[in-house]
């Protein structure tokens, strides 16, 4: 039975695609991104972004809808530099044990956090921190909000508790909030301030795992001995 043809692909604005659209979109997307890293959403241009990609001056809007769209789209992506779900997800696959799961996935952030050589996503990142822009619920919804359900379900599992719980969730801010600070602290300050604990970068990845592990450990049992005073009472 004869198939129909395919319709071509569109982009946001409606349009249909060329064959080479989604590798346009594709390299928009990355220079678009370095400019913005550069020079921040309030100075950066389409005009500079479609220059420096070599493309037409329409291009934005006929890829992205708009700039709006193209940085939203831009901060989504700088997340994926600093760590992408499917990346977490397959180090939480190999093991079997949520705590060697966790152990991996931790050894993997930390290791991106003391790395000398970083992509413009990380730039960008910093910059947006510093001074959230608008795009800020479209990055939590489409880049944050997924790694933090995942984060939550791996903490639940090894503290034997559910993602919901409050304990949980300071287990996970305790354990991400300092990779993110080792991100964006310049190396310099690192290096003047703490000289001696950025000489060994295997160290700091061994010490970090070793410090939230025992953390994590005390929370857990904290919690079971909460747990079960209550029933000692009951009984007494």
């Amino acid at each position: 039975m004869p198939t129909s043809p395919k319709k071509p692909a569109t982009s946001r604005s409606g349009r249909a695609s060329r064959p080479d659209g989604a590798a346009t979109r594709a390299h928009l997307l990355d220079v678009a991104g370095r400019v913005f890293a550069e020079r921040g959403f309030a100075d950066a241009t389409s005009k500079e972004i479609c220059e420096r990609a070599g493309t037409p001056m329409a291009s934005v809007n006929y890829h992205f809808g708009s700039r709006e769209a193209l940085y939203e789209a831009a901060l989504v992506e700088a997340h994926k530099h600093v760590v992408g779900l499917d990346e977490l997800t397959s180090l939480a696959q190999a093991p079997s044990d949520p705590k060697a799961q966790l152990r991996a996935v931790l050894t993997r952030l930390v290791s991106l956090a003391t790395n000398a050589e970083k992509p413009w996503g990380f730039l960008l990142m910093l910059r947006e921190v510093l001074a959230p822009s608008p795009a800020v619920p479209a990055l939590i919804e489409q880049a944050v909000r997924p790694k933090a359900a995942f984060m939550l379900g791996l903490v639940a599992q090894t503290l034997g508790m559910k993602p919901g719980d409050a304990a949980v969730q300071r287990a996970v801010l305790f354990t991400v909030l300092p990779c993110i600070a080792m991100m964006i602290a310049p190396r310099q300050i690192q290096a003047a301030v703490l000289p001696a604990a950025t000489t060994d970068r295997d160290a700091i990845v061994e010490d970090y795992v070793r410090f939230v592990m025992a953390g994590l450990e005390a929370i857990a049992v904290a919690h079971r001995t909460e747990k079960s005073a209550p029933k000692l009472k009951a009984r007494s």
